[in-house]
């Protein structure tokens, strides 16, 4: 009997440190850990109490609870239950910080009030963070606690590449999933590059008959792992190009795949219902292969012969741009009248990267074409391009973004600079009161490893998880009027060597954590051993979940 008394108590301490536990990932604002006071209880008898304008956060909640948990809560349509209940307000509380929300819980009621539905939604994230992470723990306590919470930037992106490797519909929702957990707000989605084209337009087929697909992918890292013997000559307009003669090992497995306009019209539903916005992307005037390879005539090379690229980055033997032309023109924007329709993003991402001009210079169509314009340099081709696409895509009421190589020649004038190249392109864009999101690739990419010696293939730089961290989306080289322009922070993911959803899990996690509270969480708070020690507790959650992360975390 004193053995299983010890155990009966063994097990009530037990439950009890496991509810006094506030781990939470973003780091909140204010929290106030309440040890002494009794726990809230989710049982069979638990109600929700919410308006009919909150059903995406209820809904949110309830899916949760139910897919790992087994339980579903149901509504008290009265509203008149004081105790037992998780009400949601919805209520017009003044405050200066958009989306802000209060979470109060103590043994009688949870409540979370705001003045927007998606502050609400934002407190039922943090809400999901204090529930137990063993799917057997039944009951379910939660810790006593008052917090008060907002977000210090209203950019929080993640972006996901498909082009290189696709990704199904149900894996997109589950990353948008992903997103919403760590309280971001915007899905960067990159759907078209020289490795395939990825979403049906209705006037133009063959971009996703023949664009969709390769013929093989490149075996390895290159230079080396499978490529050691390739050469390469870099040419004076800063291009790496493969000569004709190298020989580059490839799968010769067949790759691609679309998302048809219903299917995005899916996606796009399902994100709004998280307070996410998807940014579409569609590149131009560089990385353009896919789209050339079904409408070769928009290309600059006499042959026009264009493949879907198997190979990645400067391996690219082509690398080309599209035509400077009004025929291009007008086909980039009957393009993005669909993209827009389908879209209701007040963003458009329009790419503008490492487009070489040296297919312009020895075009002589686009030579003409600048005679025509009155343009002096291809760098001011390059502006000229992005200009008036901007305009047209302007006309429809929506904003571009692009990155940072649009400064070159002349920046648009309403263009949003997104920063990948350090970020001097941030900070030249904010200095001319552009808003610009920092990207810096040494950092911010997440296809870069996570470790010197890493477990698998990945792109063969580093980004560890401490100075994705420790990273200052806001530049000191700024003043505070110029700081304002700062939008915010994004995480890329491109996936030349992401072939599958654990791979993708393995990339994007821990690191979703540290930059979804260097981009939420205040400044002052920032403290890694502390984050260390929450991301602990983040772990067994993503256990619970099935999300596959680095063991080698937990070795820390």
């Amino acid at each position: 009997m004193k053995k299983f008394a010890f155990l009966v108590l063994l097990k009530i301490f037990s439950l009890n440190v496991l509810a006094q536990e506030a781990n939470i990932i973003p780091q909140p604002v204010q929290l106030q850990l309440n040890t002494k006071a009794q726990s809230f209880i989710i049982n069979g008898n638990t109600k929700i109490i919410a308006n009919d304008s909150l059903l995406n956060a209820t809904s949110f909640l309830n899916n949760y609870l139910q897919k790992f948990y087994g339980i579903l809560l149901t509504k008290d349509s009265t509203g008149n239950q004081k105790e037992n209940v998780i009400r949601l307000i919805n209520d017009n509380i003044k405050t200066n910080h958009i989306d802000r929300y209060e979470l109060e819980i103590n043994s009688k009621q949870v409540t979370i009030n705001s003045a927007t539905s998606k502050g609400i939604f934002y407190g039922i994230q943090t809400l999901i963070q204090l529930l137990p992470y063993s799917p057997k723990a039944f009951p379910l306590q939660i810790p006593s606690v008052n917090i008060v919470d907002y977000p210090r930037f209203d950019y929080r992106g993640m972006h996901l590449d498909v082009s290189r490797h696709f990704f199904d519909v149900d894996f997109v929702k589950q990353y948008i999933d992903y997103l919403a957990l760590h309280k971001m707000n915007y899905f960067h989605w990159h759907l078209t590059d020289d490795h395939g084209w990825r979403i049906e337009i209705k006037k133009y087929p063959k971009l996703t008959e023949t664009g969709a697909w390769r013929n093989g992918s490149i075996i390895g890292l290159w230079p080396g792992k499978g490529n050691e013997n390739i050469k390469y000559q870099v040419s004076p307009n800063d291009i790496k190009i493969t000569p004709q003669d190298a020989v580059i090992k490839t799968d010769g497995i067949r790759h691609g795949g679309y998302y048809t306009q219903e299917q995005i019209k899916e996606v796009v539903d399902y994100a709004s219902k998280r307070y996410i916005t998807i940014i579409p992307e569609i590149e131009m005037p560089a990385h353009s292969l896919a789209l050339l390879a079904a409408y070769p005539e928009l290309g600059t090379t006499p042959d026009k012969k264009y493949e879907v690229a198997e190979t990645w980055g400067m391996m690219n033997k082509y690398n080309n741009v599209l035509q400077a032309s009004d025929t291009t023109f007008k086909f980039l924007e009957n393009v993005l009248t669909e993209v827009m329709n389908l879209f209701p993003s007040p963003y458009i991402h329009i790419g503008g990267d490492e487009a070489s001009k040296v297919w312009w210079k020895q075009s002589p169509i686009s030579q003409q074409f600048m005679i025509d314009n009155g343009l002096k340099t291809e760098s001011e081709l390059q502006s000229y391009f992005i200009r008036r696409m901007e305009k047209f895509v302007n006309s429809k009421g929506k904003t571009i973004i692009g990155w940072n190589e649009i400064i070159q020649g002349g920046l648009a004038p309403n263009a949003v600079v997104m920063s990948w190249q350090g970020e001097k392109g941030g900070i030249e864009a904010a200095k001319q009161q552009h808003k610009a999101i920092m990207t810096p690739e040494l950092i911010l990419y997440f296809n870069h490893a996570q470790f010197a010696k890493e477990d698998s293939l990945t792109a063969n730089k580093v980004s560890p998880l401490i100075d994705v961290y420790n990273y200052e989306p806001i530049p000191a080289a700024l003043n505070a009027g110029q700081a304002k322009y700062i939008w915010g922070g994004q995480g890329c993911l491109w996936t030349e060597y992401i072939t599958n959803t654990a791979k993708a899990q393995y990339m994007l996690f821990p690191r979703l954590d540290a930059l979804s509270e260097i981009l939420w969480s205040p400044k002052e708070k920032r403290n890694y051993p502390d984050f260390q020690k929450r991301l602990k507790t983040q772990f067994k959650r993503y256990d619970l979940m099935g999300i596959t992360y680095s063991k080698r975390y937990l070795e820390n």
